[in-house]
């Protein structure tokens, strides 16, 4: 069975660890605790408190509900004392699109805490949100995070929808799901006795095998995931919950099965995913940077998704550059990366919905990385050398990352991580044992690290909404150049890193560009473009509609317009952008 070779290569290569939680029973409260893992009802009940808690800068909305009926919620942060939300660059934020990856929304609460319980203490995030509007998504796939935590199951399980499918094509559905057999909360390995196995016992550590060389006796088979053959059928564990992927479900770039596994049969076909598209395309037009939390990698990853799609557009590859390079710096080891070329490419994600679709720039955070998890002195890290030992251990050369995982599971989180082998007697395979690495292990961060984790990529996106556009207007000449005839020059500027509109959105026109346009009662504005060349009084004049002017401001750039304009009297000059907001400013010619 595909599955069963897949445990396989999992039990070999020793993906990373964490701790299995047992969730406190408590009530929450502000501000929010990131000790521990929040299961669905408490990240409801969390973003609940803290709307209750934050009631005049707060909005919470019913995104629109799962397969299975749960709610999927945006909060929206935004002060409208400073303005409304869609007058204000807007960052937007989900997180647990893959219902196993559950640390992703732990990011987004605590981005919604953080915000929230520093607005009014510390300057930075008071100014940051008197200036921006966040929209927070903490959860995307509600159903994957409930049953996660309600059901037994192994790290990788629970990542799709709970859309019914007929995995092994027998007529019947989801009838054959991995089985907790001896009751421990954990899909846990199973393996049985075999001289003819490809394994044998480490030497080093019995509780790990290593696999045998070309002639040497055998001692363990692995039969794969615990479980029984439910619809008798022969095989095992071959057909749970039908496996569309939510983060292959999207409008852009969407193929079919044959080309992307996990596809659906038609885009949206996921109501929520549906539901979630519908309310960012009808309410948010505002998104400037949007940013989807998975797991696991340690990787800041842009588009394009595919290659087919070709390179993004150069300017706007310089803005990924800046941000992407300094999330490396906010989170040390992770790697600001291209996902199509250095990962691999993917069809009909989030995220490229989100920069082709929206006009936003797009960032997936792939949280958690292996090395973290250590067991090392000074000394020992000098001679270690990560990336040596894959290809050592997928030909059992070297089991040294797995001894050394276990080292970490026995002395820091004092063996949570890890189910010793049990003996059990199974219907069909007779006499096997089971065991191995536990249900929150191999993607998520021990409790005690998540804290760092969140923080420091809540940071990053703090650093992003930092850089969406701010645009100063001035009008720096009123000049009056004969009778009853004026030069007026304006200056708009930008000193973050972000346009005004992204040069993808401008080459695709997914929706207008910033206006500038002056207007007065007892005036006309007789001519009027693009100011090339001050000193020497050079402009590039609009032929038609000369007081309307169509244009972007660059990230840390300018871009200055003259007008000629007869007549006296009031002048209004009004700048008006869908992702950096409004401005205007009035003046007199005399």
């Amino acid at each position: 069975m595909k599955r069963i070779f897949i445990l396989s290569i999992i039990l070999l290569l020793g993906f990373t660890t964490a701790y299995s939680v047992t969730v406190p029973e408590h009530k929450v409260t502000v501000p929010l605790s990131f000790d521990y893992y929040y299961s669905y009802e408490m990240v409801v009940e969390a973003v609940k408190a803290l709307h209750k808690a934050f009631p005049g800068i707060t909005k919470l909305d019913e995104v629109g509900k799962s397969e299975e009926g749960r709610t999927i919620y945006c909060m929206t942060v935004n002060n409208p004392e400073t303005g409304s939300e869609l007058d204000k660059p807007a960052i937007y934020v989900d997180g647990n699109i893959h219902g196993n990856e559950i640390q992703a929304g732990e990011v987004a609460l605590y981005l919604l805490n953080y915000l929230l319980t520093n607005y009014g203490n510390n300057d930075e995030i008071t100014k940051l949100v008197d200036k921006k509007c966040f929209y927070v998504v903490p959860v995307v796939n509600v159903d994957g995070r409930y049953h996660f935590f309600a059901d037994a199951n192994d790290p990788n399980s629970n990542r799709g929808l709970r859309i019914p499918k007929d995995d092994d094509r027998d007529g019947l559905i989801d009838e054959d799901f991995p089985d907790d057999l001896d009751g421990d909360g954990n899909i846990c390995t199973m393996r049985k006795r075999d001289p003819f196995g490809k394994l044998k016992t480490d030497p080093e550590d019995s509780r790990l095998m290593i696999r045998t060389k070309p002639g040497e006796k055998g001692e363990w088979k692995i039969l794969g995931e615990e479980g029984i053959d439910n619809d008798n059928d022969g095989k095992i564990n071959e057909d749970s919950e039908g496996y569309i992927d939510p983060n292959r479900n999207w409008g852009f770039d969407w193929m079919p099965e044959y080309v992307q596994d996990g596809a659906g049969d038609y885009p949206f076909s996921g109501v929520g995913m549906k539901a979630l598209a519908e309310y960012i395309r009808k309410r948010h037009n505002n998104i400037c940077v949007a940013w989807s939390f998975h797991n696991s990698g340690g990787m800041y990853l842009r588009g394009p998704s595919s290659k087919a799609l070709g390179e993004y557009q150069h300017g706007d590859v310089a803005v990924y550059d800046y941000l992407g390079n300094q999330a490396e710096r906010i989170t040390p080891g992770y790697r600001y990366l291209v996902s199509w070329k250095d990962l691999y490419p993917t069809y009909g994600d989030s995220c490229e919905w989100l920069v082709r679709s929206i006009g936003a720039y797009g960032f997936v955070g792939e949280l958690f990385m292996s090395s973290t998890e250590t067991f090392k002195s000074r000394k020992e890290e000098k001679v270690y050398k990560p990336g040596s030992e894959a290809s050592e251990m997928f030909f059992g050369d070297s089991n040294s990352r797995n001894r050394e995982r276990l080292k970490f599971n026995d002395h820091l989180v004092q063996g949570e991580l890890y189910k010793e082998w049990k003996p059990y007697k199974h219907p069909t395979y007779g006499d096997i044992e089971i065991g191995g690495w536990v249900k929150m292990s191999s993607r998520l961060p021990a409790p005690f690290m998540l804290k760092d984790l969140v923080h420091r990529n809540a940071s990053a996106v703090i650093f992003s909404a930092k850089n969406t556009p701010e645009i100063s207007l001035d009008v720096f000449e009123a000049k009056k150049i004969g009778k009853n005839l004026f030069r007026i020059r304006t200056r708009l500027t930008n000193s973050k890193a972000i346009p005004t509109m992204s040069y993808q959105a401008q080459k695709d026109k997914l929706y207008p560009q910033d206006m500038l346009i002056l207007s007065g009662e007892n005036s006309k504005v007789v001519a009027g473009g693009r100011l090339t060349d001050i000193y020497r009084n050079q402009a590039v004049y609009k032929k038609f509609r000369p007081e309307l002017q169509f244009l972007i401001v660059p990230g840390f750039g300018k871009i200055e317009h003259q007008f000629l304009v007869s007549g006296k009297g009031k002048i209004t000059v009004k700048y008006q952008s869908v992702h950096a907001g409004k401005i205007v400013k009035t003046l007199i010619l005399k």
